[in-house]
């Protein structure tokens, strides 16, 4: 046969650049994550990363032929099991440098937001895994067997990155199929995320905000779903600096308008009628404990007589601006289908420890990190040189429209129910992320099943 070169070779070479530019084997060392002797760190790493890309699991590769120049699976599931590397620290450090790097790319001006959100890892088949619990899927309003993985991303309206996150098992022993094991070293990394991992989800996701603030990462507005936005978690958001945009869910709290307590639906009733346009309007109101607040309503264009009320600490924006920015949450729903379809997050190693599921998530991510820097280089044609950066504009953000045609897949969560709509608007906006990668990542991801 004729030697050629394939696409995985080219895939290859390209992240090996990246993680040249990035130097990651120097965050590697800077982190904790380092060996004594044996295999480089870096080169265990920079496999596991690209073994996603080689169409096979790691026991298939090893199988194949090219599993002869490799190392054995002792050696890589060593790495992923080690309790003291600090991979939150790693995936901090990452990410403020690509988002360093894409903020030298658009205006200073440009809003940039997090986004928190959370989705459910599930391990049904699992019976010893450490920490596995019984946890709520809100979406679908089950319970499930495994984990839930609290995520913070950073997006300026084109680009996703994480930044952050936390594998949660259940703060109530009672939904816990398995408790801490008792070899682990109390002083290690390890062991706080396993203390972490058992501690409430709104504790958790301030947390999260204050990490990513601390590292040196810049955001104006932090965006949420109805789950999270409430006052306790939006006051703490606020003694940190930054702003919240979340959509309001329709329950018994109320609101002080002109020296009134009202509820949504009685707020709704005193904004004049709007035929044309498809937000109703917006009132500025205050909450239990005094925090000024702007809700927005918008209509249902699925449901004749139903709204949304998105709501905004920041009340000097405008309507049609709050609903823009709060349109760029919905990058955090790519970014979950994308890792779970396409890079195998949660399926992608079987094993029992908690510190397997952090460096696994870890590395999942870091695999979408690099692909989206590889993305904005090839897009944006500032990267190109100093005539780009200074002649072209600026990379396309979201627009008004769009932000709304997302908004109304967000009724379900309203309605306490997912529907099939939801779920065809993901694949869709997974479609044209992957449409958007470079040439040699599109036709990796030619044939690929959607994870449910």
């Amino acid at each position: 046969m004729i030697h050629y070169n394939n696409s995985s070779e080219q895939t290859r070479n390209t992240f090996l650049r990246a993680f040249y530019d990035l130097e990651l084997s120097k965050t590697l060392r800077q982190c904790g994550i380092r060996k004594s002797k044996g295999i480089p760190v870096i080169e265990v790493f920079r496999f596991l990363v690209l073994l996603v890309f080689q169409g096979k699991n790691l026991y298939r590769f090893l199988d194949s032929d090219r599993g002869d120049t490799t190392y054995s699976k002792n050696t890589m599931y060593r790495m992923l099991n080690v309790s003291t590397y600090n991979w939150r620290r790693f995936l901090l450090t990452l990410s403020n440098k690509v988002i360093t790097s894409m903020n030298q790319l658009t205006r200073p001006e440009r809003v940039n937001v997090l986004v928190l959100d959370d989705t459910i890892i599930p391990r049904n088949r699992s019976k010893n895994v450490e920490l596995l619990a019984r946890v709520h899927d809100h979406t679908s309003n089950r319970y499930k067997k495994g984990f839930t993985m609290l995520t913070l991303g950073w997006s300026d309206g084109y680009s996703f990155i994480p930044t952050d996150f936390a594998m949660l098992s259940s703060s109530k022993k009672s939904n816990r199929y398995q408790e801490v094991s008792d070899s682990i070293d109390k002083r290690t990394c390890g062991y706080k995320r396993r203390v972490e991992s058992m501690q409430k989800k709104s504790d958790v996701a301030v947390q999260l905000i204050k990490n990513t603030l601390n590292q040196g990462i810049q955001a104006s507005y932090v965006l949420m779903d109805t789950w999270f936005t409430h006052e306790p978690l939006f006051k703490s958001c606020l003694e940190e600096g930054i702003d919240v945009i979340g959509m309001v869910k329709q329950m018994k709290q109320t609101y002080t308008y002109q020296g009134k307590n009202f509820d949504l639906k009685d707020l709704r009733t005193m904004l004049p009628k709007c035929r044309n346009s498809n937000i109703i309007g917006s009132v500025l109101v205050t909450t239990k404990n005094g925090i000024p607040v702007k809700l927005v309503y918008v209509k249902n264009r699925n449901k004749k007589h139903d709204w949304l009320v998105i709501l905004s600490t920041d009340c000097s924006l405008s309507n049609e601006e709050i609903v823009r920015i709060y349109g760029n949450r919905w990058s955090i729903e790519v970014f979950f289908k994308s890792t779970k379809s396409l890079m195998k997050l949660g399926n992608e190693f079987q094993g029992r420890s908690y510190d397997m599921m952090i460096s696994h998530t870890t590395i999942v991510m870091t695999r979408y990190i690099m692909t989206e820097w590889l993305r904005r280089e090839e897009k944006d044609q500032k990267t190109f040189g100093e005539l780009f950066f200074r002649f072209s504009d600026d990379i396309q953000d979201m627009d008004l429209i769009t932000a709304l045609q997302n908004l109304m897949s967000l009724v379900a969560e309203v309605a306490n129910g997912i529907a099939t709509d939801t779920t065809d608007i993901v694949k869709c906006q997974l479609q044209q992320w992957i449409n958007q990668q470079a040439s040699f990542i599109k036709a990796l991801f030619t044939d690929f099943c959607w994870e449910s």
